[in-house]
């Protein structure tokens, strides 16, 4: 890390002396409010950047050039190595991390794992049978084997995640206090959610290539809005099993089967072409592990909302038990990957968000002091 830290202050000097990026992106006004970069510094400006490419392709002193200025990609290298150093155990993060086979056999173990559980638990009779009506799904898998294990995992994440949240703070040397500054949090919430710097200045992101298009922000609006509304059809179906005592499946125009199905095809849209996007992107500007991570995410997000659409199309079959032997195994898959994987970004770069506005007020109240002051 030490030495992706020193060669991204050496690009940064140079940026900060041209300034010729200015208001491309949260970036940038974050970079010109200082003069020279701690290690502190780098690590949150990498974390802020969205790799929307615009500096690249308008640097006059990107490669070929001597001065070998390529932002996206160093910012790139040191996201990755913040996914693993602040991520715990180490060996998983590091494994995960660097090799996309890594993730292929995590995926296959747990798919694994849960057809056998299921098989020898069940029997072959209740795991290759037909089940329909109310409580279909538990006679394969028991409620308690669907529910435990899962809850297990998150809680684990979310303390992952929290503890990684904290030191990143610490280590960009946000105070206690501005962590939760509301404002702030209204204001990165609003940027996260309307990802406001892949618009660029309107024009959109310089991504696959040079040129300007819209098309990577709404492909990642697509997986980030189905990836919600699944978790609001798990999350009403466990109102309905829990408060109303309605076991799934549900009828198809019930509220989780509608909110599953959205997030489900909103899923596979946006993650193939997400994947589409990456196959034909620029290599120069970007990273080799970053871009392996990203593939293997975009994967199993995929492959997790296409095999919930074929559960819900064929869950009156003979292939339910197997389909949902299959999508549990999946699922279970991203969630231990969760935190040693692309979707850490949304904690540190939410994290950053969060300091950038309350830079960015604070900026803005110093300038309004000063222009009193004349």
């Amino acid at each position: 890390m030490k030495a992706l830290l020193t060669e991204a202050d050496r690009q940064l000097t140079i940026c900060n002396a041209c300034r010729y990026c200015e208001g491309y992106c949260a970036v940038w006004p974050a970079m010109e409010l200082r003069r020279t970069f701690k290690d502190s510094d780098i690590l949150y400006l990498a974390n802020l950047c969205f790799d929307c490419r615009a500096c690249y392709y308008a640097c006059q002193f990107a490669p070929p050039h001597q001065f070998a200025v390529n932002i996206p990609q160093i910012f790139a290298q040191i996201r990755t190595e913040t996914y693993q150093d602040y991520s715990w155990p180490r060996l998983l993060a590091r494994m995960v991390k660097s090799n996309t086979k890594a993730a292929v056999v995590i995926t296959l173990a747990c798919v694994v794992a849960v057809f056998a559980f299921v098989l020898i638990a069940q029997g072959p009779a209740v795991l290759f049978g037909v089940h329909v009506g109310e409580g279909a799904f538990f006679r394969v898998v028991p409620y308690v084997a669907m529910v435990v294990p899962p809850s297990i995992i998150s809680l684990f994440v979310l303390g992952v995640f929290a503890t990684g949240a904290f030191r990143f703070w610490a280590d960009t040397r946000g105070s206690p206090e501005e962590m939760f500054s509301w404002p702030a949090f209204a204001k990165a919430s609003a940027d996260a959610f309307g990802m406001r710097y892949m618009r660029g200045d309107g024009s959109g992101c310089n991504y696959p290539d040079e040129q300007f298009s819209h098309i990577r922000r709404v492909f990642h609006h697509f997986t980030f809005y189905g990836f919600l509304l699944d978790l609001a059809s798990t999350t009403v179906a466990a109102i309905y099993h829990h408060y109303f005592h309605w076991e799934s499946p549900y009828a198809l125009n019930s509220l989780p089967v509608v909110l599953g199905t959205a997030g489900g095809i909103g899923l596979m849209i946006g993650t193939a072409g997400l994947l589409y996007l990456k196959w034909k992107s620029d290599r120069v500007p970007g990273d080799g592990t970053m871009m392996q991570m990203d593939v293997s995410f975009i994967l199993i997000l995929f492959l997790s909302a296409l095999s919930g659409m074929l559960l819900l199309a064929l869950r009156e079959t003979a292939a339910m038990g197997t389909l949902l032997a299959i999508h549990l195994g999946i699922i279970a898959a991203f969630f231990l990957m969760i935190p040693y994987g692309k979707l850490a970004h949304v904690v540190y770069r939410y994290s950053a968000l969060v300091k950038n506005a309350v830079e960015q007020r604070r900026a803005a109240a110093a300038d309004a002091a000063h222009g009193h002051g004349h």
